[in-house]
């Protein structure tokens, strides 16, 4: 998907989102998962109680980790890079480019904040985890985003016919 004629990349630093949205993302992400955590460990204890001994071993602490991505993975991918609390907060994770991502960039996305301290290297100016990184993405403000495709319409329609 092309935004301009020319093919120039999108200067999208105007809409990457604040370290306070991503923040918020996170916590809402969280209580979703911990409501997902909370059901799927209930109904193991259920159907299978010594199953229910794997979320208090070492693996019970890799485990929610690797659960946790794939959750994100599969709400990031159905909703095209919105998850819970991206879509409460008007946010949303793109490609570098601007395009949208596909499900395999969401799950393996997704699938990187299994890496122990994650969470840690989203500090700094500007919010770039390791989860962005290293997948060539980053989470915009959708409002921001579109104004920017707006204007780059806009000015496109303008150069290719100029009034005289």
């Amino acid at each position: 998907m092309k935004f301009n004629s020319n093919e120039e990349k999108l200067n999208l630093t105007y809409c990457r989102a604040a370290i306070s949205l991503r923040l918020t993302n996170y916590i809402i992400d969280m209580v979703f998962f911990y409501i997902i955590s909370f059901g799927l460990e209930s109904a193991t204890g259920i159907i299978s109680p010594s199953m229910a001994s794997i979320f208090n071993s070492f693996t019970g602490q890799i485990t929610p980790l690797l659960i946790y991505g794939i959750i994100m993975a599969i709400t990031e991918g159905a909703f095209h890079g919105k998850s819970i609390g991206k879509l409460i907060t008007g946010t949303k994770a793109i490609n570098l480019d601007g395009t949208d991502m596909n499900f395999g960039k969401s799950f393996s996305r997704n699938i990187i904040r299994a890496i122990p301290f994650n969470a840690f290297s989203a500090f700094g100016n500007p919010c770039n985890p390791w989860h962005d990184r290293l997948s060539n993405t980053m989470v915009v403000e959708e409002k921001k985003l579109a104004l920017l495709k707006q204007k780059e319409t806009f000015f496109d329609s303008l150069k290719q016919n100029p009034t005289t």
